[in-house]
């Protein structure tokens, strides 16, 4: 029988949509490890850096938010003030998808072609699959960027923050941690936590942590609206009007992506990081060899001045960039049809490519729709917008108000 709608990927924006797809009665096949991303690819122990306001899966009214889970099982919960664990969320996570997507199915997809009108899939187990559209909400899974001075030095030195869950292995290692941002302190914190000697090596000057969290003056709430992405009237506008990014020159939609919601951590991180990590600050890496099994770093400080660093193993929280050509599993052809802008794909405003009844959303959808896209908040604009086009598509009864997202009060916070 031929699917309807088959989504790949089992994240926040995967299952979002699915819960969407399956209220309406369309049919609907999910192919993916659920919360892989948070499972297996983010340091044990973390917290997360969104609040618990905007740390949801989301279906239609607005049943099954975290809110509700952990208020159900008696666990510590607040809207902004109280951190989320990594655990919690991975938790809640897994029991949103066997209440709303109970038909996952818990297989990669390896390939992706172009089938007469529609798609067909070939599974890792060897099925194949046909589906009348295809929405690829793969997250980060293939998008890792580490830098190219590091490239040619053997995975036992060198690996990504994607890379890792446990930590403990590097317990009385020297780790050298790349980059100022959230990642690169969680994991720097995590590791020295976890017995390790850790530098944070990063071209910032300073690495930012944000405000503490609690009420806020009514003055303060006015000039700085809480949003989804943090308080300030720019990440409001991106959280409530991203469709509007789409129209935006191309330069300045990737300028926006690139300095927007720039590297910082939250309140809450800044004592344990102070704590047990040194900073080697506005430094660029310039080259980096194998010596002796360590690692040594040349690196080029803001004034010019030049020094070596020595160490066990580099790890690199660089973060993503959601180049097409990292998706693997399209075809050649698939691939060349998707119409793009510097190696992102270019959307409709239902979040379509070029490429009819192929959508793709979250991180790859961030040069259409704007730094929302990075976080998972985001996925309570995506899913009743897109499902609402699928739904259409697929022949479901469905009214133009249910494409419109759920809006919260935004100056409660």
């Amino acid at each position: 029988m031929v699917a309807s709608v088959a989504v790949i990927g089992a994240g926040p924006y995967g299952l979002s949509i699915a819960a969407y797809l399956h209220d309406y009665g369309v049919n609907t096949r999910v192919f993916g490890v659920p919360l892989d991303t948070w499972r297996d690819h983010m340091p044990e122990g973390m917290l997360l850096k969104s609040d618990g306001f905007a740390s949801n899966v989301y279906a239609p009214k607005a049943v099954g938010t975290l809110a509700d889970y952990c208020h159900e099982r008696g666990i510590p919960y607040h809207d902004t003030d109280i951190p989320v664990p990594l655990k919690v969320f991975s938790d809640y996570a897994d029991d949103f998808q066997r209440r709303f997507v109970p038909g996952l199915e818990e297989v990669l997809v390896t390939r992706l072609e172009r089938s007469g009108k529609g798609f067909r899939l070939e599974l890792a187990d060897g099925r194949e699959v046909q589906a009348d559209r295809v929405v690829c909400a793969v997250g980060i899974t293939h998008f890792s960027v580490t830098p190219k001075e590091l490239a040619h030095l053997p995975k036992s030195r060198v690996s990504h923050a994607y890379d890792h869950h446990g930590l403990s292995r590097f317990a009385g290692k020297h780790v050298t941690v790349l980059g100022a941002g959230a990642s690169a302190v969680d994991v720097a914190v995590l590791l020295s936590e976890a017995g390790a000697t850790v530098s944070v090596v990063a071209r910032a000057p300073e690495v930012k942590f944000g405000g503490k969290p609690g009420a806020r003056l009514l003055w303060d709430r006015l000039r700085h609206p809480s949003s989804g992405v943090g308080p300030g009237l720019r990440n409001w506008l991106c959280e409530a009007m991203p469709s509007l990014f789409r129209f935006l020159p191309g330069n300045a939609r990737l300028n926006l992506i690139r300095t927007h919601l720039g590297p910082k951590s939250p309140f809450h991180m800044k004592a344990r990081f102070d704590a047990g990590v040194t900073t080697e600050l506005g430094q660029t890496i310039t080259g980096a060899a194998e010596v002796d099994g360590k690692v040594e770093l040349s690196l080029r400080g803001s004034d010019g001045r030049t020094q070596t660093l020595t160490t066990d193993h580099v790890l690199a929280a660089t973060g993503y960039y959601p180049d097409l050509a990292r998706l693997e599993f399209l075809s050649d052809d698939l691939r060349r049809s998707v119409r793009s802008h510097a190696r992102m794909p270019v959307l409709s405003r239902w979040f379509e490519s070029s490429v009819p009844g192929l959508y793709f959303v979250g991180p790859a959808a961030v040069n259409t729709f704007g730094p929302l896209m990075r976080f998972m908040v985001g996925a309570e604009y995506v899913a009743p917008r897109v499902t609402y086009r699928l739904a259409q598509q697929s022949g479901a009864q469905v009214s133009v108000r249910q494409a419109r997202p759920r809006r919260r009060r935004w100056l409660v916070r």
